[in-house]
């Protein structure tokens, strides 16, 4: 969204040329005529820049006492003061006061432009590192081709660019904050701020000077995190641990957009996109009274569910290139090929921690292999996690020497059955495919031998 810029003249003309010059420029414009809307409107939404004239004419205070009150309210908010022939010098004093720079009436539109682009380039830099400090290649993490990827990534590229809100759920590390920046880079707030409010680790003691910023005596202490998300995209990860007294104040703000510093009285207005996320079932927090019910339905306007790594294991592959990919370039090598067996091995597995584990376990395994050895991935290069996990197979296969063939060969059958199957997340028609055999065949060989194939055909096959 564009910088908000905020211009107080006594005289329509003026504010009306310089609000036009701007807008053409892309800037958002208001506008005030005396000293008292001045103040009010920098109350009721901060702006990025204050364009102010040093007479007001028929205003209760003139530009400078405006200048005092606005620094006292906010001390790093810029302002450039217009100012006439007869008063540069009271204009130069106003940069002691704390403007940032004076333009003398009449001016050029270019000078114009040139001193409102320096006065706001730190606010601009402020919006960029916000965005840089969170970032992160968003869409190369929902790499996917299941049926259940796609259908996430169309809920996102639908709801984003609306302004409502929406509560993600999904086990940990399945990609929650990854579904809320992708919704952030795909809205029409991209170019502002994503700020992630991570409930789980501010202290209820500290969480409402955290978010709503705090005053005394009237002064900008600090501000908080709503503020920083003015304009872009406020993000509450784990939202169930945040305070019962803090659920409420967040409630007002979702209704009115406005909300009060801590140790203050004034109204702050912000345009903020709140997405949230769990990890809980709300449903059961609301039931033992820890979380609002009013609360809930508020944020969950469009309702989100990732679904975990093992159950769309077909997602494995793409997702397992993706990051040996970008960690081997952290490495200066290039992309590796990853072995038949190894992501044999990395789909077989069960990854309790989703997403983020398989890229933990890509990095490690990147990290701990010589660079001589990284242009192809084996399985005996992956962590030991992985590999253990077959340890329960072998100790079966272990077993089967004591048993006769014909039993041997069903328990080994089933036990590569079952492997396979949960390989490609029940998927019948891609089992059959991938071990050699007609689909009618595997149904039959799954019957006989006791392996429920329900999931598959709940699903509905590909032929």
């Amino acid at each position: 969204m564009a910088l908000d810029i905020l211009i107080v003249d006594d005289e329509r003309d003026i504010r009306e040329l310089v609000a036009g010059v701007l807008s053409d420029e892309g800037y958002d414009c208001r506008t005030a005529a005396t000293s008292t809307e001045a103040v009010a409107m920098v109350d009721e939404k901060r702006p990025s820049l204050v364009l102010l004239d040093v007479w007001l004419h028929g205003s209760p205070k003139d530009g400078l006492e405006v200048l005092d009150e606005i620094k006292q309210r906010e001390p790093d908010l810029p302002v450039i003061i217009f100012s006439g022939h007869g008063n540069i010098d009271t204009a130069v004093a106003a940069i002691g006061r704390g403007a940032v720079d004076f333009i003398e009436k009449p001016f050029e539109a270019e000078k114009l432009l040139h001193l409102v682009g320096k006065a706001t380039e730190t606010e601009r830099l402020r919006r960029e590192n916000a965005n840089l400090r969170g970032d992160l290649p968003v869409e190369g993490e929902f790499t996917g081709v299941s049926p259940s990827i796609n259908a996430v990534r169309a809920t996102i590229k639908r709801v984003a660019v609306t302004g409502s809100r929406m509560l993600i759920t999904g086990p940990a590390g399945a990609g929650k904050e990854v579904a809320a920046r992708l919704l952030h880079a795909w809205s029409q707030r991209a170019d502002n701020a994503f700020v992630s409010v991570n409930s789980a680790r501010i202290t209820p003691e500290r969480f409402e000077q955290e978010l709503f910023g705090e005053e005394q005596d009237g002064n900008l202490v600090r501000p908080g995190l709503l503020e920083m998300a003015d304009g872009g995209t406020l993000y509450f990860d784990e939202v169930a641990d945040m305070p019962l007294s803090t659920q409420a104040r967040i409630l007002r703000v979702l209704t009115d957009q406005r909300f009060v510093r801590v140790g203050g009285s004034r109204q702050i207005g912000v345009d903020v996109r709140v997405v949230s996320s769990t990890s809980r079932d709300l449903e059961k927090e609301i039931a033992d009274r820890r979380f609002r019910e009013d609360l809930f339905y508020r944020l969950n306007v469009v309702p989100l569910a990732i679904p975990a790594l093992r159950e769309r294991r077909e997602d494995i592959p793409p997702l397992a290139e993706h990051f040996f990919t970008r960690f081997s370039a952290g490495q200066g090598v290039p992309p590796p090929t990853i072995g038949e067996e190894a992501m044999a091995a990395l789909q077989a597995y069960s990854w309790p921690g989703n997403v983020r584990q398989l890229r933990n376990v890509v990095e490690r395994t990147v990290i701990m292999t010589p660079r001589e050895n990284l242009a192809r991935i084996e399985a005996d290069m992956l962590p030991p996690e992985i590999l253990d996990s077959n340890v329960q197979a072998d100790s079966r296969i272990s077993a089967m020497m004591s048993v006769p063939l014909r039993e041997a060969r069903e328990n080994f059958e089933r036990e590569y059955l079952k492997v396979q199957i949960s390989r490609f997340s029940g998927n019948i028609s891609k089992t059959a495919s991938y071990i050699g055999m007609e689909r009618s065949a595997l149904h039959r060989k799954l019957k006989l031998l006791g392996i429920s194939d329900r999931k598959g055909e709940d699903e509905g096959e590909e032929e």
